[in-house]
């Protein structure tokens, strides 16, 4: 694919228009694809407005992060697989060096870091967390079947904590969907303007699969932390559907249970994540750091983004079939209400459970969530309050 040679000039291009998206993209994945359709639908003329619809689609079709995966796929629309790794550095490395950076300072101040401050941050992040539940319910759970499944899918988490059972929750869902939930085929709106061949396609699937199960027992026989610490985050943006929030759960069952890390440093490093422009997935950035310094920011990085790619240009080649299946799309509306479960389950723990610990705790939760909702304020301004007011009060 791609016979036609790639300019490094517009690679070079590619870089710093998402590089300059990666630095100004406030506000989650919703907002990041309203900016890259006035970029590159309304200004630029990369594409048509049908085929930018396309490409929203397929990327909440799979697992990932939505907005990353339609920048990847922009910029492969351009410039092949090298304009899609331009378009995910640009846009990604402004957020991972800032929570990197913050990691690392968090984890030199050790028992010098006023309590106070942490706990604000905490309380922001149960704040955000409540948040997305409510909008993505809205979204995601818009009927009676979806909505009993989410708080089935809440319950069973709570009862079976843990991957295991956010992993059935997860295969569960998509199997009820199939079984109970009505969902239309869909045609293909306009022809998406990148051409990857059927066998490449299945060759980057394969690939998908085979570090998806390979990785655990690669991990497991050489006994190596930093490959078991790689394959736990690509494990995990192997299974996030719904958006950047949802991998919260995964990877607090995954790191803060075996003592990798601790739940109030987990929570403050998510809190700090939503003071930051780009995506939500460069959380893994801070994790890594925290973890195991720089080398692990970047490992963790790496692998958490790797599944969106991989599936990115391994379904492309045959979306048009696919989106022809009502079936996979009643397995998908079950697994999108299957997460809405899985967060609202966190949500009470271990969010809830360890930032509000008195009244006035629930107050400032609520306080913050009013600023979010009703006051429409920046997540960065009231990660910024939150830090503030927990360090003059608590």
């Amino acid at each position: 694919m791609f016979d036609t040679p790639i300019n490094d000039r517009r690679l070079w291009s590619i870089f710093l228009v998402f590089l300059r998206l990666g630095l100004t993209s406030f506000g989650g994945p919703v907002a990041h694809l309203g900016y890259f359709r006035q970029e590159f639908v309304s200004r630029r003329g990369w594409l048509s407005e049908a085929a930018y619809a396309e490409l929203i689609a397929i990327a909440q079709f799979m697992p990932g992060a939505a907005s990353s995966k339609v920048g990847m796929a922009i910029g492969l629309s351009q410039a092949g697989y090298r304009g899609a790794l331009a378009a995910w550095l640009g846009f990604t490395l402004p957020s991972a060096l800032l929570l990197m950076a913050f990691a690392y300072g968090l984890a030199g101040q050790g028992d010098g870091l006023a309590s106070g401050a942490l706990h604000g941050l905490k309380i922001v992040a149960a704040a955000i967390v409540a948040q997305a539940v409510w909008g993505m319910s809205r979204a995601l759970c818009p009927d009676a079947p979806r909505r009993v499944l989410m708080a089935v899918a809440a319950g069973f988490a709570l009862l079976v904590p843990g991957a295991v059972g956010q992993l059935v929750v997860i295969v569960g869902a998509g199997l009820v969907g199939v079984a109970l939930l009505d969902a239309k085929a869909q045609t293909l709106a306009d022809s998406l303007p990148i051409a990857i061949s059927r066998r490449a396609g299945a060759l980057w699937l394969a690939l998908f699969a085979l570090l998806l199960v390979g990785l655990p027992l690669l991990a497991h026989l050489l006994n190596s932390p930093l490959l078991s610490m790689f394959e736990v985050f690509y494990r995990t943006g192997a299974l996030v559907f719904g958006g950047g929030h949802v991998m919260l759960p995964l990877l607090q069952a995954e790191l803060v249970p075996g003592g990798l890390l601790s739940n109030d440093l987990f929570l403050a490093g998510y809190g700090g994540t939503q003071a930051v422009p780009g995506p939500l997935f460069t959380f893994a950035a801070f994790l890594g750091t925290a973890m195991a310094g720089p080398l692990g920011g970047l490992l963790c990085l790496v692998a958490i983004f790797a599944p969106s790619f991989l599936l990115l240009v391994g379904v492309l080649p045959f979306w048009a079939h696919l989106r022809t299946r009502p079936r996979l799309q009643a397995a998908l509306a079950g697994v999108n209400a299957g997460v809405v479960g899985l967060l609202l389950a966190t949500l009470y723990h271990p969010v809830g459970t360890s930032a509000v610990g008195n009244l006035l705790d629930f107050a400032l939760v609520l306080l913050a969530l009013v600023a979010l909702m009703a006051g429409k304020l920046p997540p960065w301004l009231v990660v910024m309050a939150g830090a503030l007011i927990g360090w003059l009060l608590l």
